[in-house]
């Protein structure tokens, strides 16, 4: 997705105009869009036209309309998106008030406005719009003298870095140069990787080489970390792979990324994180059910004793209509992120985000066992009675 313009006032009233770029980011439109918002987009009108003769006749023609947003159809097979509304700007072929249906097009630019962009919405248009957040790997293609950094989209390879080397040969009887220069270059690349990958979105890095180039880097890598005490580095440790490649080259990404091994690692990194929250949450409910919470009123009850560290919540609630509702589960989301907790929010086209569906969309897993909310309502309506 590509952001063309943002202009939100300080009361979170504006609009942006973006291009989709790929199917996905239809998906992410239709979390977007809500009843109500205006939408501008190009589309195609059918017109009727009257002859002098008075013949009628009817054409096809491709205007810009602005409609208020009522009803949204996503089509998650076809990625493809049609809102419909009624015109809310004054067109030589569409009357004022008249319905019509935009259907979104790829590298067809758009602009949305809404009266209040809530900080759900603003985040997903961040993700949307920036590749590194959608980079679930990270490649190092290199050998002796090149390492190209890659970051990987599920639409595309990006060289975040490259690092380029002179390296001199081993002479007979000394190798200090040689191995001066090796050091220097593997620093440049640990540095590399520090600056352009987000440790914190991406789920695998690749490290990849002919030779034993990768297995040297990787060894002068974690001594380092463990010498500079780099937590980053060391708390990431698992995620780093070790592949063959022909070359330092980017081509050679292709061949890395089709290996058995890697396909295998890398079969399900978009959805991961999500996959290991949920499983985290069923764990605790089964052994520690004190430190587990799901549905809105509970998950509300434990985050007011700031007892919330991971909120799992499906993108299906903030699609709601009620406006009231939506609202209360922004506010649900923000206060977490306040308290210091961290927020998973599962689409609910991943098999993940349906399970997640079946427990009413929203759950926590708690830092102290608090203990059962249920059972409190329970008492406080007997005492009501």
């Amino acid at each position: 997705m590509k952001l063309l313009s943002k202009d939100i006032e300080k009361d979170n009233c504006g609009q942006v105009a973006l291009v989709p770029e790929e199917p996905e980011d239809m998906w992410h439109t239709y979390n977007l869009l809500q009843v109500g918002d205006s939408l501008r987009a190009s589309t195609i009108r059918k017109v009727q036209t009257e002859s002098s003769t008075g013949s009628v006749g009817s054409s096809r023609v491709r205007t810009t309309l602005t409609i208020c947003v009522e009803t949204i159809d996503f089509d998650s097979q076809a990625c493809q998106l049609r809102v419909k509304g009624t015109n809310i700007q004054e067109n030589e072929y569409v009357k004022m008030g008249a319905y019509h249906t935009i259907e979104l097009e790829l590298n067809r630019k758009f602009t949305l406005a809404k009266k209040l962009w809530d900080s759900v919405v603003l985040e997903r248009i961040e993700q949307a719009c920036d590749p590194a957040q959608k980079a679930d790997v990270g490649a190092v293609v290199m050998q002796e003298g090149l390492a190209n950094i890659v970051l990987v989209t599920p639409a595309m390879t990006l060289v975040r870095g490259k690092v380029e080397q002179t390296i001199p040969r081993k002479r007979r009887g000394s190798c200090a140069q040689h191995d001066k220069a090796l050091d220097r270059f593997y620093d440049a690349v640990m540095q590399g990787i520090l600056r352009h990958i987000n440790f914190e979105v991406v789920k695998c890095v690749l490290i990849a080489s002919p030779g034993f180039v990768k297995d040297q880097f990787c060894t002068y890598l974690f001594q380092q970390a463990v010498k500079t005490d780099n937590k980053v580095l060391l708390e990431n440790r698992s995620k780093f792979m070790q592949v063959h490649s022909s070359s330092g080259h980017k081509y050679s990404l292709k061949e890395v990324l089709s290996d058995p091994a890697v396909i295998s690692r890398l079969s399900d990194t978009k959805a991961a994180g999500e996959v290991k929250a949920l499983e985290d949450f069923y764990k605790l409910l089964q052994h520690e059910p004190d430190r587990a919470v799901y549905g809105v009123s509970h998950v509300e009850r434990a985050n007011e004793a700031m007892a919330i560290d991971v909120l799992l919540i499906s993108d299906n609630l903030f699609r709601h209509e009620d406006i009231a509702t939506r609202s209360r589960y922004v506010k649900l989301v923000d206060s977490v992120k306040d308290n210091g907790g961290t927020v998973r929010i599962f689409s609910s086209l991943h098999v993940s985000g349906e399970q997640l569906n079946q427990l009413s969309g929203v759950a926590g897993l708690l830092r102290f066992p608090i203990a059962d909310i249920s059972e409190e309502e329970e008492d406080s309506s007997s005492e009501e009675d």
